[in-house]
């Protein structure tokens, strides 16, 4: 077998031994989906209609924000799901296992892509649920099949990237309790952004941070697809900040994990 094929076939068994252990604890899966949909009910039925109003010039209401809002609900899954990936990785460390993992006849890499694959399948799945959710109540997209491909691509996009900086968030820290702290802002960036409210609303300071932060462009490209409106520049914007963030994830856990660390 070629050197690919070993690497191919060490990362599928990671992936099992991934996707195993999501269905043996089954409390973190439940987490990464069930926290955006509380967020969504929140933010839909107690502040939906007051934020609704603020929308179209005051002529918009409960059922337009949840059309406003889902996009946000969504990044922030993904900003979750990134927390529990560096739980897990953080976990291996801790108890040994990337040690043990070292010591054994297997590609090195498939280590980290058993983790990458097993958590994008775990946070598209998540996606999925929060979608569903949004879609019962009353979230209505207007796009075709091409705008649905491209929201689909442009989430496993983000998945992709803060799931590489994750396992680089999980290696680098001492304890579980870091690495569930670390990937925080992930989850809350959404909020200084235009997940919530169009940031023409915010203050000029707040403005200028929230219009040029990784998520509102990313946030803006998934509504216009949903939407079927244009993306404009957003869409390159967004590719752009996702491959920066990949890349870096990538580096930063290629490099930890290769080194030798002492825990």
């Amino acid at each position: 077998m070629s050197t690919l094929s070993y690497a191919v076939r060490d990362s599928n068994t990671m992936l099992r031994r991934n996707l195993r252990r999501a269905v043996r604890y089954p409390s973190m899966t439940v987490l990464l989906a069930g926290m955006p949909v509380l967020l969504l009910l929140l933010f839909v039925y107690v502040f939906g209609g007051t934020l609704g109003a603020g929308l179209s010039g005051g002529a918009g209401g409960r059922g337009e924000y949840v059309d406003y809002v889902t996009p946000g609900i969504l990044l922030m899954t993904t900003g979750l799901a990134a927390t529990g990936t560096a739980v897990s990785v953080a976990m291996d460390m801790t108890e040994g296992v990337i040690a043990r993992f070292r010591t054994m006849a297997i590609a090195r890499v498939s280590v980290l892509t058993g983790h990458v694959l097993g958590s994008m399948i775990q946070t598209m799945l998540s996606l999925a649920v929060v979608t569903g959710v949004a879609l019962l109540i009353g979230f209505r997209p207007t796009a075709d099949l091409t705008g649905w491909i491209g929201a689909v691509g442009v989430l496993a996009m983000v998945t992709f990237a803060l799931t590489w900086l994750s396992v680089a968030l999980g290696l680098v820290t001492r304890s579980v309790e870091t690495a569930s702290n670390l990937p925080m802002p992930l989850t809350y960036l959404p909020f200084i952004g235009s997940g919530f409210v169009p940031t023409d609303s915010m203050p000029a300071g707040l403005r200028q941070f929230a219009e040029h932060q990784p998520f509102t462009p990313i946030i803006e490209t998934l509504r216009a697809l949903l939407t079927g409106d244009p993306v404009g520049s957003n869409a390159a914007v967004a590719v752009a900040w996702c491959a920066g963030i990949a890349l870096v994830g990538y580096l930063w856990a290629k490099k930890l994990y290769n080194g030798d660390r002492s825990r």
